[in-house]
């Protein structure tokens, strides 16, 4: 469950990202009235069983079973309520097109926010994960190893939004960051998977690397995401 939307007086309009369909709107009759029997499991950060019928112009919910519920272990916890909105804001970003299948992103999100739930690793580490790898799945992999532009191998000392990564001396252009070396390893190991050394990083590399994530993606989709403003970055 991505987000959902009031509509008349007891419905609401549920966007989901699904397994085959990808990113999905309907309706769901009924469900602000007291008496409603899936309201409740019809709600963000539930990940969902889902049957739905044809309807005139959006499809209308049949029937809901919960596979798992994050949204109440979620909302304990200011940090990870947060990183959790701004991984489903990222989700539904990055599938501009309804009923275009994103098998990857899908994964990529029930996996995210299991994570988060279970207070597997920081909030904000798990959530700078998602955020690269949602990246990597839309084909906006940043370079971290080697120059972005020519391939030249690294380690390298600047780091260009537009150009994909970290540049070498030759390639880089004006107005380039220069993060430290930490900020760098950490990325990469984000990226891959490496939780041994991103858990191990210092809290101010673990924050100039979310600045870099942060610009990197506010970059590729054109404008910031709304709850990424809001996220506890301490």
């Amino acid at each position: 469950m991505l987000r959902t939307q009031k509509l008349g007086e007891a419905d609401r309009i549920v966007t989901l990202l699904t397994r085959e369909h990808g990113r999905v709107r309907c309706v769901a009759r009924g469900v602000r009235k007291t008496s409603s029997r899936i309201g409740a499991r019809l709600e963000p950060f539930s990940h969902v069983d889902i049957q739905l019928y044809s309807g005139k112009s959006l499809d209308n919910v049949s029937q809901v079973e919960t596979l798992a519920s994050h949204g109440a272990r979620l909302s304990g916890d200011y940090g990870a309520w947060t990183a959790g909105t701004a991984m489903l804001e990222t989700a539904e970003r990055m599938t501009p097109e309804e009923r275009e299948p994103s098998v990857q992103q899908y994964a990529l999100l029930v996996s995210g926010l299991r994570s988060l739930a279970g207070n597997e690793h920081s909030a904000t580490l798990i959530l700078d994960a998602y955020l690269l790898r949602s990246l990597a799945v839309a084909g906006w992999s940043p370079s971290f190893d080697q120059c972005a532009k020519c391939g030249a191998p690294g380690p390298h000392r600047a780091f260009a939004v537009a150009a994909g990564g970290m540049v070498c001396p030759t390639c880089r252009p004006p107005g380039s960051a220069a993060p430290s070396q930490g900020a760098v390893q950490l990325l990469g190991a984000l990226l891959s998977g490496d939780w041994t050394r991103a858990d191990s990083a210092q809290m101010r590399v673990q924050r100039e690397a979310s600045g870099l994530v942060a610009a990197f993606l506010q970059w590729h989709l054109e404008h910031q995401l709304r709850s990424l403003r809001l996220v506890d970055r301490q």
